[in-house]
């Protein structure tokens, strides 16, 4: 994703990619979930970059969801 110094950002970008296949699309329409991660380059909590999955409308973007994501999860980035 741009912007983002983390390794992870790369994964969340072809995610990104994968939403607007035929495939992403079936994906969004059988799961219908929001999620959020939160990646720190070293420590949880600390510099946290934020990206949101959101497979109710078949997008990845960077920054919180608004709202409540059904599931949030914190990770270093390695």
């Amino acid at each position: 994703m741009d912007g983002s110094s983390l390794k992870s950002a790369q994964l969340l970008e072809q995610m990104r990619l994968h939403m607007a296949t035929d495939a992403g699309k079936d994906i969004t329409k059988k799961v219908g979930l929001v999620y959020q991660f939160n990646i720190s380059p070293k420590k949880i909590g600390v510099d946290e970059e934020i990206f949101v999955v959101d497979l109710k409308k078949g997008e990845v973007t960077k920054g919180p969801y608004e709202g409540k994501p059904d599931a949030t999860f914190s990770f270093t980035d390695c």
